[in-house]
């Protein structure tokens, strides 16, 4: 069964100069990601069958986008290079008061339209990803983004969502981002969040009280990651709290995007519809793996080199 996520690739230049501001650091490490690229490498490393829908300049930095996924076995046919548009790049250092000197400079990823997507048949995938929080920035991906979401629903075809909030995408208009995400989490099948995104996205303060919320308004199956604690997990009217492995974390980055990217790999093997319903053992086991596959990426130093050692062999 074929899975397709949907939204951007991107390059992130991380300044390695410790407490340096952007205008001050010299040293920059540079790194393919994404939040769906990111996913879909996932799946691929795992062993599924993906496929990327995303958009990115006809230049060396979205080159080197499309042969990484290219090498990890992502198929590319959605993969789009705009002779047009630059690949998007996001600038990010740590200074040393904490805070996170940040500048977004967006590119070809929010231009993919609903024409460059004209001839994709969403009845050949079972299972759809949004992974997207620049899917709620204004721009033809916004668009493309809900269209689709309504196409893939009109199909019965899984759909499953992570909003990936991002405050430095949305200092000043979260209240967008909470809206725009509503709609995603009362239509999809699955979706995951971490607690602090729970907490945002249903105005609470505690974790209790936004997993009340959650299940009173939403439908999905929904994990809410919680760290080194592991994941809550609802199914139906069930909750419960499931471990993770110990680990000596590395770097964190990707973590949330190799849990889910094990999830529906696993779903992917279930030969599911979106009418179907798992068992809470079922989901269990699930939810088991993917922490498994988060834990692991969290031992190596950027995302697509911890990908590079997943495989389904660590799944019980």
């Amino acid at each position: 069964m074929k899975i397709l996520c949907i939204g951007e690739a991107l390059i992130d230049m991380i300044c390695t100069d410790k407490g340096k501001s952007l205008s001050e650091g010299q040293n920059f490490l540079k790194k393919t990601g994404g939040a769906p690229t990111n996913v879909a490498a996932a799946v691929a490393a795992l062993g599924g069958q993906v496929e990327l829908a995303a958009k990115v300049g006809d230049d060396p930095f979205g080159r080197q986008l499309l042969a990484t996924m290219q090498d990890f076995g992502v198929s590319t046919r959605w993969f789009l290079l705009a002779k047009q548009h630059f690949t998007t790049f996001a600038f990010v250092s740590l200074m040393e008061n904490g805070e996170r000197d940040f500048v977004f400079n967006r590119g070809a990823d929010g231009e993919l339209s609903l024409s460059d997507l004209q001839d994709l048949d969403l009845s050949e995938f079972a299972l759809i990803h949004f992974g997207s929080a620049t899917g709620f920035l204004p721009g033809p991906l916004q668009t493309t983004y809900k269209s689709l979401l309504d196409k893939a629903l009109a199909q019965s075809i899984l759909v499953s969502f992570d909003p990936n909030y991002r405050h430095l995408l949305f200092p000043d208009n979260t209240q967008s981002f909470v809206e725009q995400s509503w709609y995603f989490l009362k239509n999809c099948h699955f979706f995951k969040v971490s607690d602090e995104e729970a907490r945002l996205l249903t105005r609470t303060d505690t974790l209790a009280q936004a997993v009340q919320v959650l299940q009173n308004q939403t439908q999905a199956v929904f994990a809410i990651t919680l760290g080194a604690e592991g994941t809550l997990l609802r199914v139906d009217n069930e909750i419960l709290t499931i471990p993770s492995i110990p680990i000596q974390p590395i770097d964190t980055t990707g973590a949330g995007d190799a849990f889910v990217g094990a999830v529906l790999y696993q779903l992917s093997n279930q030969n599911l519809t979106a009418r179907a319903k798992l068992s809470l053992d079922t989901w269990q086991k699930i939810v088991q793996n993917a922490n498994k596959a988060g834990a692991r990426t969290c031992e190596y130093l950027g995302a697509m080199e911890a990908f590079k050692h997943l495989n389904n062999q660590i799944f019980d």
